[in-house]
């Protein structure tokens, strides 16, 4: 079948006005409400929105009950009673004895306590004591549960529009209440597509790509009350799209069509929206998810049937799974009667500047967390494809249209992903790379604190340190007229400064290289040969430092290195693009070389700091890291990784000044 060349073709409007023009084509099928109810039992409603107010069926409590062990008497008959005039009640007339939750008998309304009364002629248990002494009065429905002091019969329970938790549930179970209406889950309909695509955990060659969206997108629609179906993949066909499409639209509720929304030779979203229904948005202005396509899709079978609304999910995984939550989770939410989700915000100052399109809203990932006085903001990774940015952010930063960034110092919003409690209790670490961090960060979690990092290179660190953006920074900067490491930098860079330096690894650096070592590397002299194809670190990072210290006492220009201006920010990073076979070698640590199967050349032993002003180290905050240092399980941890020494760490190395 012919393309059919869609109306509205990648021209990004407003959020607001996609937004506008999706709801009239939603009112105008009656799909901007409720959409539709059923009754479930009580114990499968966790969860679920109440569709209509909720009424009490009995009082609860339904009788009125004893509040206490003891005996329940006719407070009349007490009101004489004192320390000197005590007033003596016959067991089993004037007195009844009652457990908790037993009701009282016929001519009561109090409960004296068992541990307020003397028993007379006592006999073999409470019972059948002859009777009882009390020596203070006991005014009327003391110690009773009056009949509907939870709730009375005709009350009502729950509202409307409320998502029932377990106290809910028992609530309406002690109310009489076995079954309650709900709303329908919307039924949402998850469609990958694109040739390259292979199923999540097959192997995956070269220009293949594990599918993974579908699966988050499909737990985004269970978390927020929709039933989610993950079709197969479809591969680049327009017909086989089209068929999927149709299938969909005919049970679902809402279709999500994922990838092929832009507008490449093999982006067939818009076109088959558009021939199948009413292409109504295609291009948002947002960042990441701009490629977004809203649409409308006719069912089979007439002109009276609603509409079936569907929403092309640009491929890149942090656009699809921010699509999902710009545009899907409302929608949920208005379908089934709750509110759309709001998360709690924090006031917090960005750590560096970055650029935005002035067009756009951006949707900036961030970590956060408390330094001092202050909440510090930290931008993560941008591209539209880093999923672990998502992973790892604590919160999102909105960057309004019109704005073409934000400096450094800036005060913003975070709309959190977590509670604001984890954000009090992480300890934000910036500056150098190693893998041993990742084993500190799961070593605290398993003693309720975080550890958020971020890779600015040791500069970059000891910068942040300076402008009380981090409690820590790694470190490894080798002073080239001392040979020492750390020491002179940190003198430079946070002068007058308290700050303690604490060990953390001894390490190995040196070339990483493919395996078997083809090009027969063993020096950095080597990497002047012009057939070798080098990436470098970062500058300001230590290993940069370390590059150019050694290229300078060979007599080697970095211009003689092919590659030197290519950069990476961490090891893992220069040795997945060794592995990848994009470059020859690269300059890292023998754990990121062995990580990804590579080869190694040692050439130089480093020693890792950690960098720590003394008001964090001597702080509550940072002490579980400290602990953390000096256990034998975390130790055997590290040297289990190759290349590590772990014979200082723990150790105060230094204290500036």
């Amino acid at each position: 079948m012919p393309a059919v060349e869609p109306p509205v073709y990648l021209h990004d409007i407003p959020l607001h006005e996609a937004w506008d023009r999706w709801i009239r084509a939603l009112q105008e099928d009656g799909l901007w409400n409720r959409l539709g109810s059923e009754e479930i039992p009580i114990d499968q409603g966790l969860g679920r929105i109440t569709a209509e107010p909720v009424w009490a069926r009995r009082s609860s409590p339904h009788y009125h009950g004893a509040a206490m062990d003891g005996y329940a008497v006719a407070a009349a008959s007490t009101s004489e009673a004192s320390e000197r005039r005590p007033i003596d009640l016959r067991v089993g007339d004037e007195a009844v004895y009652v457990d908790t939750g037993e009701a009282l008998p016929d001519g009561t309304d109090a409960v004296v306590p068992v541990e307020d009364v003397e028993p007379i002629d006592p006999g073999p248990d409470r019972r059948s004591h002859g009777a009882i002494r009390i020596r203070k009065p006991t005014p009327p429905w003391t110690h009773v549960r009056p009949i509907g002091e939870d709730l009375v019969a005709t009350e009502l329970a729950l509202p409307s529009g409320h998502a029932l938790r377990p106290v809910d549930l028992g609530a309406l179970a002690a109310c009489g209440v076995t079954h309650v209406r709900v709303a329908r889950r919307p039924s949402v309909a998850i469609i990958p597509t694109g040739n390259e695509l292979v199923p999540a955990g097959a192997p995956a060659g070269p220009g293949e790509i594990p599918e993974f969206n579908s699966i988050v997108l499909a737990a985004q629609v269970e978390a927020w009350g929709g039933s989610a179906t993950r079709y197969a993949i479809v591969p680049d066909d327009m017909g086989q799209i089209r068929s999927s499409v149709s299938s969909a639209a005919e049970s679902h509720d809402l279709v999500l069509l994922n990838a092929g929304s832009s507008a490449g030779s093999e982006d067939f979203s818009a076109s088959i929206i558009a021939s199948m229904g009413d292409l109504l948005v295609h291009g948002v202005a947002v960042r990441p998810g701009h490629p977004v396509v809203i649409g409308m899709l006719r069912r089979a079978g007439g002109e009276r049937k609603p509409r079936v609304p569907i929403v092309g999910v640009p491929g890149f995984p942090v656009s699809a799974a921010l699509t999902g939550e710009i545009f899907v989770e409302p929608l949920l939410a208005r379908w089934t009667g709750r509110p759309a989700a709001e998360s709690p915000t924090v006031e917090g100052v960005l750590t560096r500047k970055v650029h935005s399109s002035a067009g756009d809203l951006e949707f900036l990932r961030v970590t956060v967390g408390r330094v001092g006085e202050r909440m510090v903001v930290a931008p993560l990774a941008r591209g539209a494809g880093v999923l672990t940015s998502l992973v790892r952010a604590d919160g999102l930063v909105r960057i309004p249209p019109g704005v073409q960034g934000l400096e450094a110092g800036e005060r913003v919003t975070v709309h959190l992903y977590r509670p604001p409690a984890d954000i009090e209790r992480t300890i934000v670490a910036l500056g150098s790379h190693d893998l041993t961090l990742d084993l500190l960060s799961q070593f605290l979690a398993e003693r309720g604190a975080r550890l958020t990092s971020a890779n600015l290179g040791s500069l970059g660190g000891l910068i942040a340190l300076s402008r009380d953006e981090a409690h820590l920074a790694g470190s490894h900067l080798l002073d080239p007229e001392t040979g020492e490491f750390n020491l002179a930098y940190v003198d430079r860079y946070l002068p007058g400064r308290q700050v303690v330096l604490v060990g953390m690894v001894g390490r190995e650096q040196g070339l990483i290289v493919e395996a078997a070592n083809p090009k027969n590397l063993h020096g950095l002299e080597d990497l002047a040969r012009p057939q070798v194809r080098f990436i470098n670190r970062q500058r300001g990072s230590g290993t940069r430092l370390l590059l150019d210290y050694h290229l300078q006492r060979l007599g080697l220009s970095p211009r003689s290195v092919q590659g030197y201006d290519r950069e990476e920010y961490t090891h893992l990073t220069v040795a997945a693009a060794v592995a990848s076979g994009r470059v020859d070698c690269a300059l890292g640590i023998r754990a990121a070389a062995e990580a990804l199967g590579l080869a190694f050349v040692p050439l130089f032993r480093e020693r890792y700091d950690l960098v720590i002003p003394r008001e964090h180290y001597e702080s509550a905050r940072l002490a579980p890291l400290l602990e953390v240092l000096r256990m034998r399980e975390f130790r055997e941890a590290v040297v289990a990784l190759p290349g590590y020494d772990v014979s200082r760490m723990g150790e105060v190395i230094a204290t500036k000044p």
